[in-house]
C-alpha cells in the first residue's frame, strides 16, 4: 500500500511539473464575464508585477471575496471591461485568473499591449510575501514562457518602473529585484 501511495505522489508531482502552476479559473472564483476583450499578442517582452494595495487574504474564501471586490471596483467604478490584471496571487499561494492568457489587461498605462500583469492581493508596503506566493509567481512566469505568452528573455518590471506609483509595494519590490529577469 505504501508503494502505491509513493507512486501516486510521484505521478502527481510529475504532472504538476509538466502542467505547471494550478490556476483557479474566473468561473471557479465566481468572477463576472468581461464586457469586452482585446487580444494580447504572443511572445511579449515584458511582465509587470503589481500589488492590489488592499486587504491581504490568506484563505481561498477570503481571496475570492477580495477578487470580487476588486473586479467590482474596476468594472463598476472605473468602467473597465474586467478586472485589470491577467492574474492575481493570494496569500493562500493560489494563482487566480483575472483576464487570463491572451487578453490585454488594464494594469499599466502604455504597457498593457506589450506585457502581462500579475498582481499580489494585499498591500506589500506592510504585508510580506510567503514562499508559496513566490513559488506561484515564478511558476506562472515559467508557464507564460512555455505557452509563448512572453519570451524566455522577458524583462520583469515592478509597476513603479513603468508608472508613477509606489506599486508593487516595498516588500515585493525588494523581492523581485533578486529575480533573474528583473531589470533596472
Amino acid at each position: 500500500m505504501a508503494n502505491k501511495a509513493l507512486v501516486l505522489l510521484a505521478v502527481l508531482f510529475c504532472a504538476q511539473a509538466v502542467l505547471g502552476v494550478t490556476i483557479v479559473s474566473k468561473s471557479e472564483w465566481g468572477g463576472r464575464s468581461a464586457t469586452s476583450k482585446t487580444s494580447l499578442a504572443s511572445y511579449l517582452s515584458y511582465a509587470v508585477i503589481h500589488h492590489t494595495a488592499g486587504n491581504y487574504c490568506s484563505t481561498k474564501a477570503a481571496c475570492i471575496t477580495q477578487l470580487k471586490n476588486i473586479q467590482a471596483y474596476h468594472m463598476d467604478s472605473l468602467g473597465w471591461a474586467d478586472i485589470g490584471y491577467n492574474f492575481l496571487i493570494g496569500g493562500d499561494g493560489n494563482v487566480y485568473e483575472g483576464r487570463g492568457w491572451n487578453v490585454m489587461g488594464a494594469h499599466a498605462t502604455n504597457w498593457n499591449s506589450k506585457s502581462i500583469g500579475i498582481s499580489f492581493l494585499g498591500n506589500y508596503n506592510t504585508n510580506t510575501l510567503t514562499s508559496a506566493q513566490i513559488t506561484a509567481a515564478k511558476g506562472l512566469l515559467s508557464d507564460a514562457v512555455s505557452r509563448g505568452q512572453i519570451v524566455s528573455g522577458y524583462i520583469l518590471y515592478g509597476h513603479r518602473q513603468v508608472g508613477s506609483t509606489e506599486c508593487p509595494g516595498t516588500n515585493i519590490w525588494n523581492e523581485i529585484r533578486t529575480w533573474s529577469n528583473w531589470k533596472a
